[in-house]
C-alpha cells in the first residue's frame, strides 16, 4: 500500500430503498477506512435522471446514520471536493469529455435508438466497436462538416470511448488477483448524452474517484466487468487508477442467484435497513430496524457475510471489526444469505444489553398494549424473560401475563392439568401465600413447598395448576419469580379468578 492516505467512496444511485447488498459495500469500505487511518466518502450517483426517486437520498443517509457507518466527507457533510452530487458536477465533466474528443480517444455518434435496434436485428451479436463503427453515423465515419451541421441543428448525440481492438487489459483486484480481459470483448461505451449533458455511469465515476483522490474502489463484484473499461479510461487520462477490490454477492437463502428483495418476501426477512414506502405505487417493504434488528446486530451479521476473520469468533463489534478486518480475507465466491443467522446476532445482542437498557426499549411495546408501568417493574419482567427472544418485541409474547391477568385460560391445559381436587388446593394456597410477609421468591417457594409437604399432596398437580391460574397457559418462568413481580395482592386476585372461572 502506498504512503497516501486512505480515501474510499461509497457511491449509491438514488433510485429506490438502499439493498442489504448496498449496506455490506458500504460497511467494507468503511472497516477498511477505519483500519487504515483514512477516510469515508459518501458520493450520489444521480446521472440517471430517468431513474432518481425521491426520498432515496435522505434514506441512504438515514441508512447509514443508524447503523453507525459515520461518513468523513461528502454528501450530508460537505469537505474540499464537493459537490458531491454527480447531478451538480456537470460542468466539471464537459471538460473531461472535450480532452478525450480532442486527444482522439472518443468520438461522437449521432446514430438514434431506432438505428441501434435495426442494427441489433440485422447482426447477430451486433457491438458497437472497432469492426463495426466506420459503417454508423459517428464522427468517424462522416466530415467533420456533416459533424459540425448536425450538431448546428441540434441533433442529438453521444460521446463514446474508442476502444482500440486485441489488447490485454489487465485489472489488478485486492480479492480476485490479476485478471486479465482482451479489449476486443468490450464495446464502444457511451461516456456522455447531449439530451441532459450528463456523463454516464463510467466517465463520471472514473473522473469523480481522481479528482477525490479515491485510493481504493471496493464494489460488488457486479461492477467486475465494468473493471477493463476503468482501467483504459484511467490510462487514456494518463491518471494512476486506484487499487480495486470487488467484493461476492449476497445469494439467496436457498437455491442459486443473487438475493432480490423477492426472496425476503417469500421467506418473511427484511432486505433493506429501514422500512420503505414507494412513492409511485405506496407499497411499503419492510426493515431491518422497524422489524425489530439491533444495528449492531445487522453490521456484525453483514460483516460475516463475504468476509471471516480467520478464527472462530462470531460476535465482534465494530471496534472488533475495524481492528481485525482485511480485503485478503474476502472470499471470492458469493455468501449464501443465511436469515436465520441475523436472528441469532440479534438475539445475542439483546442478551449483551443491560436490563435497564432493554427496559427503555421495551416501554414504547408496553405503551402499544395500554400498559404504564414502572421502569423498576419492567427491569425485573425483562431480566426474567429476556433470554427466550430475538426481538425486543417479543418480550410482551414472553411476558404480558406480568403486566394483564389472563382473561382466557389454555383449554388443553385445563383438560390436562385443572383436577377435581384443584379449586380447593388453590384456595387453600390462596390463604398460605396470603400469610407470608417475606414475598421474596426463596422465602415463599420454602413456605409453599413445606405446605404442599405437610399436606401430602402432588408437587406437580399443585405448581401446574397454580401456572395456569397465574399465567393462563403452559410458559413463564420460575413461579415464585413470576408472583415476586406481579405482588401478593394480585396473586390471590387471579388465584380466586381462576378458582371461579374454571
Amino acid at each position: 500500500m502506498s504512503d497516501k492516505k486512505v480515501r474510499v467512496r461509497f457511491a449509491p444511485s438514488p433510485t429506490g430503498p438502499l439493498h442489504i447488498g448496498g449496506v455490506r459495500t458500504a460497511l467494507y469500505n468503511y472497516l477498511f477506512a477505519k483500519q487504515h487511518g483514512g477516510d469515508m466518502l459518501l458520493r450520489i450517483e444521480d446521472t440517471d435522471s430517468q431513474r432518481f426517486v425521491p426520498g432515496a437520498e435522505d434514506y441512504i443517509i438515514e441508512s447509514l446514520n443508524w447503523l453507525g457507518i459515520k461518513i468523513d466527507e461528502g454528501v450530508g457533510v460537505g469537505g474540499p471536493f464537493g459537490p458531491y452530487r454527480q447531478s451538480e458536477r456537470r460542468d466539471i465533466y464537459k471538460k473531461y469529455v472535450n480532452q478525450l474528443l480532442e486527444a482522439g480517444k472518443a468520438y461522437i455518434a449521432f446514430d438514434t435508438p431506432a438505428e441501434l435496434e435495426a442494427r441489433r436485428s440485422d447482426v447477430a451479436n451486433f457491438q458497437y466497436d472497432a469492426s463495426t463503427r466506420m459503417s454508423m453515423r459517428n464522427s468517424l465515419s462522416l466530415s467533420k462538416e456533416e459533424v459540425d451541421a448536425l450538431i448546428a441543428q441540434g441533433e442529438q448525440y453521444v460521446v463514446r470511448f474508442r476502444i482500440e481492438p486485441n489488447e490485454d487489459v489487465v485489472v489488478n483486484d485486492v480479492i480476485r488477483g490479476e485478471v486479465t480481459i482482451n479489449s476486443s470483448i468490450l464495446d464502444d461505451k457511451v461516456l456522455y448524452k447531449s439530451a441532459d449533458e450528463l456523463p454516464t455511469y463510467h466517465l463520471a465515476n472514473i473522473v469523480d474517484d481522481h479528482l477525490m483522490e479515491i485510493t481504493h474502489v471496493i464494489r460488488g463484484e457486479e461492477w467486475l466487468p465494468s473493471a477493463p473499461l476503468h482501467v483504459l479510461l484511467y490510462r487514456a487520462f494518463e491518471w494512476t487508477a486506484p487499487e480495486f477490490a470487488h467484493l461476492p454477492l449476497l445469494l439467496k437463502p436457498d437455491g442459486n442467484g443473487k438475493l432480490s428483495k423477492r426472496d425476503g418476501d417469500r421467506l418473511g426477512f427484511p432486505v433493506f435497513p429501514l422500512e420503505w414506502t414507494d412513492p409511485k405505487t405506496g407499497a411499503i417493504s419492510s426493515g431491518y430496524r422497524e422489524s425489530g434488528y439491533l444495528p449492531e446486530a445487522v453490521i456484525n451479521f453483514l460483516a460475516l457475510l463475504g468476509w471471516n476473520p480467520g478464527t472462530d469468533q462470531e460476535i465482534l463489534s465494530m471496534d472488533d471489526l475495524i481492528h481485525q478486518f482485511s480485503l485478503e480475507r474476502c472470499s471470492k465466491s458469493g455468501a449464501k444469505f443465511d436469515y436465520e443467522k441475523g436472528k441469532w446476532f440479534n438475539h445475542k445482542y439483546i442478551q449483551m444489553k443491560s436490563d435497564a437498557e432493554l427496559a427503555r426499549m421495551f416501554m414504547p411495546v408496553l405503551a402499544e398494549h395500554g400498559i404504564h408501568a414502572s421502569e423498576e417493574k419492567v427491569e425485573k419482567v425483562v431480566a426474567l424473560v429476556k433470554e427466550r427472544v430475538n426481538f425486543v418485541k417479543e418480550l410482551w409474547d414472553q411476558g404480558s401475563f406480568f403486566f394483564v391477568a389472563p382473561q382466557l385460560y389454555d383449554e388443553k391445559t385445563v383438560k390436562k392439568r385443572w383436577k377435581a381436587e384443584s379449586p380447593e388446593q388453590m384456595a387453600e394456597l390462596a390463604g398460605v401465600l396470603e400469610s407470608i410477609t417475606d414475598f421474596t421468591p426463596h422465602n415463599t417457594e420454602e413456605i409453599v413447598k413445606a405446605w404442599i409437604a405437610e399436606k401430602e399432596y402432588h408437587l406437580g398437580n399443585i405448581m401446574n395448576a397454580f401456572r395456569l391460574a397465574i399465567v393462563g397457559e403452559p410458559k413463564g418462568p420460575h413461579m415464585f419469580d413470576i408472583i415476586t413481580v406481579i405482588g401478593k395482592a394480585e396473586t390471590i386476585a387471579r388465584l380466586k379468578r381462576a378458582i371461579e372461572t374454571i
